[in-house]
């Protein structure tokens, strides 16, 4: 199978030239965690246990296996190096693919291993991926759509290596890309965030600035999170890496599982989502057990319920502690860390250097980081919402863990001033904390990952039998968010919706496909003929909070 121990080179150091940046990237923490303490665990995973230095040789025989596998890339050039897709569940094979393509100077972009020939085409097309790394299902899907990837020439079901000595080919850091993070968005098709060297690093050192410490070189840390995700790829994954810390890998996360490992490996941090917490909150007894260990539990990716925290915190005996970002910022914002003391329904506050506004429709500055803006007009966001403190407005953030904008050319990108607005609305309370009230944008929060309703509909009526359809998010006590579906067929009885079910799973991600397909005469539309998706809605889903991509 692809997630085996990895195979690890002869012993060889391989001396990592960095191109014209003193920043560290992840790769160069590998090296450094290997030369500190070499026979400190790096990763736990199955009943295998891979030491930092075990780790940086098989990453070095990765690198020298890719380099040799892709066209140079002249670093003065301006030219973004080579792509390398990485399609696999929580494995060694995963980290050193990933740590392999960065120390070889190249851009790695991971992918969801549950995608479909129709989405593996598009984000292989338009990041133009060389290289694939991936579970024989994929590359049984991708073998099938290989004429429509003319850049794609090698495909590896596990990471190749090579075995030997010398030097990878320019390693990079500073403001070169690093990472493409694909990325649903407001044009309905998938886009890659591109993170440079410099973002990831720089969250980390924003988390690293709040007291006590989230992480530390001594802990052991969760990584049951989707590698593939920003949360799990840089909160999780990253924070091991930069701190020399230890991780737990669980490539099929099951309540009592993951409850075991936490157990055996003494895991001290847990970073994880609301359904995480809801079953380990229902779990009894082991909860109490397995968590004796841990030193800081964080939730993010979706909201988290305050009665989820509460129940966690019960049967757990310590807090869970929330936070909010987005795959665009690498990923965290706001944390209840930074206060010291979780809030019920509160995302926190900033991390130290990440500046935040809320901002009004009309621009109109509400409030900055803690600070009240003059003049607020209470009537300018038009939003039915009650709160002490201020009044709602869009996140809007400036911060060096900030991305370049979407592949390729960068546009939706920060502004000339460095600040992103989110697309999230928010307010803050009268000591600074804040709190997420709705979205700007239509993108449906499942379990953390975006699902956008464009791109339901479009596979939707591509059906004969469907005239037109709309798409919503629906409240769910479990991922935070279902997808709902509005169809009106062709004539009454021409399909139904298991029918509708099946053909959305042929060319969507299981997490896409709708749960809920409601058949209607017609769609209610607005004057120039748009559909009037808050008139489908239940009430109950227009009351629903949640953020975007990544909390």
């Amino acid at each position: 199978m692809v997630c085996r121990p990895p195979t690890v080179p002869d012993s060889a150091t391989v001396q990592q030239q960095t191109a014209g940046s003193s920043t560290p990237n992840l790769a160069d923490r590998v090296r450094q965690a290997a030369d500190r303490r070499p026979d400190r665990v790096a990763l736990h995973w199955r009943d295998q246990t891979l030491t930092w230095s075990e780790l940086d040789t098989a990453v070095d025989g990765v690198a020298r296996a890719l380099g040799r596998a892709v066209p140079a890339t002249d670093p003065d050039s301006g030219a973004p190096p080579a792509r390398v897709a990485v399609a696999l569940p929580n494995c060694p094979d995963f980290v050193l693919g990933f740590l392999g393509a960065l120390r070889a100077g190249l851009v790695a972009v991971p992918l969801n291993p549950g995608l479909t020939a129709t989405e593996l085409r598009y984000v292989l097309a338009d990041s133009g991926a060389t290289v694939l790394i991936a579970t024989p299902a994929v590359a049984d899907l991708v073998a099938g759509i290989a004429p429509d990837l003319p850049a794609l020439t090698a495909v590896h079901t596990g990471v190749p290596t090579e075995p030997g000595s010398g030097t990878v080919s320019p390693g990079r850091g500073g403001d070169d890309l690093a990472v493409l993070l694909y990325t649903s968005g407001t044009e309905g098709r998938p886009k890659g965030a591109m993170l440079s060297h410099h973002a990831l690093t720089a969250n980390h050192e924003q988390v690293d600035r709040i007291t006590p410490a989230v992480v530390g070189p001594d802990d052991t840390v969760l990584l049951a999170l989707p590698l593939f995700h920003a949360y799990g790829l840089n909160t999780g994954l990253g924070s091991v890496v930069h701190h020399g810390a230890t991780g737990v890998l669980v490539d099929e996360f099951t309540t009592v599982g993951a409850l075991d490992e936490i157990a055996r490996h003494r895991v001290s941090v847990l970073v994880g989502v609301p359904s995480m917490f809801q079953a380990w909150s229902a779990a009894g007894d082991p909860v109490a057990t397995a968590m004796t260990s841990v030193r800081v539990a964080v939730c993010g990716a979706a909201p988290l319920e305050p009665a989820d925290a509460a129940r966690f915190a019960a049967v757990a005996g310590r807090p869970v502690h929330v936070g909010y970002g987005l795959t665009e910022t690498a990923p965290v914002l706001t944390s209840t860390l930074v206060g010291g003391a979780p809030k019920a329904g509160s995302i926190g506050r900033a991390l130290p250097g990440v500046a935040l506004r809320l901002v009004a429709r009309d621009g109109t500055e509400l409030w900055r980081d803690g600070l009240a803006a003059p003049d607020d007009d209470t009537d300018e966001m038009d939003l039915d919402v009650s709160s002490p403190g201020t009044d709602p407005g869009q996140i809007v953030v400036r911060g060096t863990n900030l991305f370049a904008g979407y592949w390729p050319d960068g546009r939706g990108g920060p502004d000339p001033d460095g600040w992103w607005a989110t697309g999230d609305v928010a307010y803050a309370d009268a000591d600074g904390d804040l709190f997420l009230v709705d979205r700007l944008r239509e993108v449906i929060l499942v379990n953390g990952f975006n699902v956008y309703p464009h791109e339901v509909e479009l596979v939707l009526q591509a059906h004969p039998a469907v005239v037109e359809s709309a798409v919503l998010g629906a409240p769910h006590p479990r991922t935070g968010e279902t997808v709902q579906a509005y169809v009106v067929p062709t004539s009454p009885g021409t399909v139904d919706a298991g029918e509708l079910h099946a053909h959305c799973a042929r060319h969507l991600a299981r997490f896409k496909c709708p749960t809920s397909v409601e058949f209607v005469d017609a769609l209610p539309h607005s004057v120039i003929g748009k559909v009037r998706k808050t008139l489908l809605r239940p009430p109950a889903a227009g009351d629903a909070h949640g953020g975007s991509d990544v909390h």
